[in-house]
């Protein structure tokens, strides 16, 4: 008797990734959203593809380099020599989220360098974690003499003066001033790898969202939604967007399971009177 197996979808695949809250391999799961823009990637590969970048910089250290010599030549080869840096000149490509493409085109946004920048630290073991600041992922490594926060995006080290500078006009919009103001190490707590892979495809998401993509959309939200399964308003928008693409009964689903779970959400009458829409072209 001839047995088969059948790889599994880079869906299945992503979802065995990040399973287990206490072994989600970050850089890995990070790698593997990009199979739904590049559906032959091989997320081993890129892994290799990594590991040979961490060769070449333990070739240049010393065994019992001391952790600020570690960090500077990390930054230097990161951001100095393979030119590493924020796209500022399309910010909101979709490539700069997936991690293929930023190690061939060396630009990113501040979360996907940091998740690679992140890789390689740790294979030099340096104690680095990422944080989701507002409106820009950072990432902050324990040395010694203390802690030392970088922008990913330019490696630069930013002081306390600089961090709150930038929190401030976030802060004001929050109306997180006078008796509501909480302190800056707040922003600075380590964010998980469950959270910096849902950062990951919030981004993606909102970039797909504001083109009208709807097929890239649903594909976005299906990975968001196998790592947060109750994230209603994700599912309410997958909803939309399968509306969108002419899959009826699939969006009928997740609009109504949006309805019995969504509490006293602001727009239950608005997706209600779509559900009913719905129904009379099905």
């Amino acid at each position: 008797m001839e047995i088969s197996f059948s790889a599994p979808t880079p869906l299945e695949y992503f979802a065995s990734l990040v399973g287990d809250d206490e072994d989600i391999p970050l850089f890995e799961a990070a790698v593997s959203l990009a199979q739904d823009e590049y559906p032959d990637l091989d997320v081993q590969q890129v892994l290799g593809d990594v590991d040979q970048l961490l060769a070449r910089l333990k070739r240049r250290l010393p065994a019992d380099a001391p952790a600020l010599q570690r960090l500077r030549i990390l930054n230097q080869f990161f951001f100095n020599e393979l030119g590493f840096g924020g796209n500022v000149n399309n910010y909101y490509d979709p490539d700069n989220s997936y991690l293929n493409a930023v190690l061939r085109t060396r630009r990113g946004i501040p979360i996907s360098l940091a998740v690679l920048w992140m890789e390689l630290a740790q294979g030099l073991s340096l104690h680095v974690r990422g944080v989701a600041f507002p409106g820009h992922f950072m990432v902050k490594i324990n040395l010694p003499k203390g802690q030392v926060v970088i922008d990913p995006f330019n490696g630069h080290s930013l002081s306390r003066e600089e961090l709150t500078e930038r929190l401030d006009p976030f802060k004001r919009r929050s109306g997180m001033v006078d008796e509501f103001d909480v302190p800056l190490g707040l922003y600075l707590q380590a964010a998980t790898p469950r959270e910096i892979l849902l950062r990951m495809l919030r981004n993606l998401k909102e970039i797909h969202q504001s083109q009208q993509d709807w097929q890239r959309l649903t594909m976005v939200i299906d990975r968001l939604l196998v790592i947060a399964p109750d994230a209603w308003a994700d599912l309410r928008d997958r909803g939309f967007a399968l509306a969108e693409q002419g899959r009826t009964a699939e969006a009928v689903h997740d609009l109504e399971a949006y309805l019995a779970h969504a509490g006293d959400a602001l727009d239950l009458d608005l997706v209600a009177e779509r559900v009913a829409e719905l129904r009379k072209v099905s």
